[in-house]
């Protein structure tokens, strides 16, 4: 597996051996207190992470990990990122304490503009998203399963956007003592209880849970649309990026489909 070079590594100023780490798209090597990553993303948006989640580390009630840049101003050595390493264990089962530290990034970012460079995104999960919300057509993606219940039944919704973090799920920390952490952010420009739906469409599809992961999102109209959303994004992307499906990944679909279509026809209009 690829690893960053020692001479990455000092650019960094990282010192110890390479622990690799798991999760993600890319390998991911530890380095004393430094994580180094491939990059994934265009260095604009990198350096407007940067500029974004600096001051968010000033917090007390949450973490995160804004880019590192090397000894010479660079975000970007050689294809390698390094970031601040954070302690915790992934928040994976533990919903209402993930959806938390969401509420809490969310609030701290709240009065950052819409950037421009979100619209020049053309990533499966960026097109997917754009599909999710009627931004792009629905029926483009027919190997998209599922998709065509949950589409019967999105209406439109009236809730003011603010950049979130789309993908919680496996970038939530907690920690015994301290605040949780909050990583990998990939942003969008969607209404912040959005970031949540998505937190319970990951747990629905894939980490087996029950109707009973519905009360983090709460019972409300505006929080069944918005997890038929947040399913469509899930499939589509699956539906752009697999090429076939084992038949108990299927099930599962199924099973998150059907709790998401009984959601929205029990709130059918809005209350």
């Amino acid at each position: 597996m690829v690893s960053p070079p020692p001479h990455v590594r000092d650019a960094f100023d990282a010192h110890g051996g390479l622990l690799p780490l798991s999760g993600g798209q890319q390998p991911v090597w530890r380095c004393g207190d430094v994580v180094f990553k491939l990059l994934d993303t265009s260095v604009q948006m990198l350096d407007w992470q940067s500029r974004v989640l600096g001051p968010v580390t000033d917090l007390a009630d949450v973490r995160v990990a804004p880019p590192l840049r090397a000894s010479d101003g660079s975000l970007v050595v050689e294809g390698w990122t390094a970031w601040p390493y954070l302690d915790g264990e992934h928040a994976d089962g533990r919903w209402s304490e993930l959806v938390t530290a969401g509420v809490r990034f969310h609030s701290a970012i709240a009065q950052v503009p819409r950037p421009v460079l979100l619209d020049e995104r053309t990533d499966s999960w960026a097109m997917a998203d754009r599909v999710a919300w009627g931004e792009l057509p629905l029926r483009d993606y027919p190997d998209a399963w599922g998709v065509d219940m949950l589409g019967r039944r999105r209406r439109q919704v009236d809730l003011a956007s603010q950049l979130i973090h789309g993908d919680l799920s496996g970038n939530v920390l907690l920690h015994p003592q301290l605040p949780p952490a909050v990583i990998d952010f990939s942003p969008y420009w969607r209404p912040p209880r959005y970031a949540t739906a998505v937190v319970v469409a990951d747990a629905l599809l894939w980490h087996e849970a029950g109707t009973d992961v519905l009360d983090v999102l709460g019972d409300s109209w505006e929080s069944s649309q918005l997890l038929l959303r947040a399913l469509i994004f899930r499939l589509v992307t699956e539906a752009m990026s697999t090429i076939g499906r084992r038949a108990s990944e299927s099930e599962q679909y199924a099973a998150a489909v059907r709790i998401a279509c009984d959601f929205a026809d029990r709130r059918r209009d809005p209350i």
